[in-house]
């Protein structure tokens, strides 16, 4: 495997990951992208009580972890990151998941920066991955692009996103995504100052406040749209 993009990115310390996944071969396939990232995994867990315990022993960075874990396989994960984010709000949690879970993810995302919802196939993008959990890191809420599309097919009719062109409907999923009008201009080939109208223009249809604040814009647009 190589070594991920950005895998001594930062000058300072590394960043302090603990890793809960109950598939002992994936947690291992993790650590290995974040070690060779540059990032120091200070603790690997099976289940949410392991997961928490080492959160509140050795306040990470971020916690990545499966959203179903044992004992009941249903919403472990996603219990422990809410606890993490009340308990200890400096940590920033990125779940990830087998399946589109659109309340899940919600409820997740309402909680403020920091916070991310990925689908485990993302992970075989060790570049994509490494920058997603770059961005948690750094504060910045990230939503997996299959949970935007299907946040818009379970809402097309009489949905306000019909109001959107095909180009504000590119912007509004690289911002939910988390990226910066900078970040969007560059993946879709336009200045910064054309993402800034574009953007200006969605938060106006969906009648949303604007804000500078990316990860503010983020759960504005999600819990909108989790609302409809």
């Amino acid at each position: 495997m190589t070594t991920p993009r950005g895998a001594n990115e930062s000058p300072g310390p590394p960043l302090r990951v603990v890793v809960a996944e109950d598939d002992v071969l994936l947690r291992a396939g993790l650590v290995s992208v974040l070690e060779r990232a540059g990032m120091e995994v200070v603790g690997e867990a099976g289940d949410r009580d392991e997961l928490l315990r080492l959160v509140r022993g050795e306040r990470p960075d971020l916690a990545l972890t499966d959203i179903r874990m044992p004992p009941s396989q249903t919403v472990e994960g996603l219990e422990a990151a809410d606890t993490i984010r009340r308990e200890h709000p400096d940590v920033a949690v990125l779940v990830l998941s087998a399946h589109v879970e659109v309340d899940h993810a919600t409820t997740l995302l309402t909680a403020g920066g920091g916070v991310g919802y990925l689908l485990k196939h993302r992970v075989v993008d060790a570049e994509d991955f490494i920058d997603t959990v770059r961005r948690v890191a750094r504060g910045g809420s990230v939503v997996d692009p299959a949970l935007v599309q299907e946040l818009f097919a379970a809402r097309r009719h009489e949905d306000p996103l019909d109001a959107l062109s095909p180009r504000e409907r590119e912007v509004l999923d690289l911002m939910a995504q988390g990226r910066s009008n900078a970040g969007i201009g560059e993946r879709l080939w336009v200045t910064e100052g054309t993402v800034e109208k574009h953007v200006k223009s969605v938060m106006q249809k969906l009648r949303l406040d604007d804000t500078p604040a990316d990860h503010r814009r983020v759960l504005a647009v999600i819990t909108y749209l989790g609302s409809r």
